[in-house]
C-alpha cells in the first residue's frame, strides 16, 4: 500500500500525536481545536487511516503566510514525504496567494536544506527569527 497525500486538515488528536512522534513540541488540545480549522492550507499523508505525515500553511492569505507543522512519523522519515508535503503546499501557495505575499518558516536542525529547494533563504545575520511561546 502506498501513502496517499490529500489536502485536508488533520484531526486534533492525530495532529498532536504526530507532532510528538516526529520530535516537535507538544501542542495543547485547546490550541489545536482553535488553530487547526483556521489553516490556510493543509495536507495529510496517510497509510490507510493512519496519519504518517502532514504540513500546514497559516496566515492571512494575502500579505503573510507561514509554513508550519511539517512532520513525518519516524519510520517514514528519509523517504521523501517531507518533500512531497512541501511541494503540495508550495504549489497551493503559488496558485492562490497574490504576488508579493511574504511566506516564512522556522527551520529546525538541517531542515533548511529541504526548504532551500523551494526558494527559501536564511535571513540571518540581517534579521533574526524570534519566538514567544505562551506557557
Amino acid at each position: 500500500m502506498e501513502p496517499i497525500l490529500t489536502f485536508e486538515i488533520p484531526g486534533n488528536e492525530e495532529y498532536r500525536s504526530l507532532r510528538a512522534a516526529a520530535g516537535l513540541s507538544v501542542m495543547s488540545e485547546q490550541g489545536a481545536a482553535m488553530g487547526l480549522p483556521a489553516s490556510w492550507s493543509a495536507v495529510c499523508v496517510r497509510l490507510g487511516d493512519a496519519l504518517i505525515a502532514m504540513g500546514r500553511v497559516v496566515g492571512d492569505g494575502g500579505l503573510f503566510l507561514f509554513v508550519v507543522d511539517i512532520a513525518v512519523a519516524p519510520t517514514w522519515q528519509g523517504k521523501g514525504l517531507g518533500r512531497r508535503i512541501m511541494q503540495a503546499l508550495m504549489d497551493d501557495v503559488h496558485a492562490r496567494a497574490p504576488a508579493r505575499t511574504m511566506v516564512a518558516l522556522i527551520a529546525d536542525g538541517t531542515a533548511h536544506a529541504l526548504y532551500a529547494k523551494f526558494g527559501f533563504k536564511l535571513v540571518a545575520p540581517g534579521a533574526h527569527g524570534m519566538l514567544l511561546r505562551l506557557t
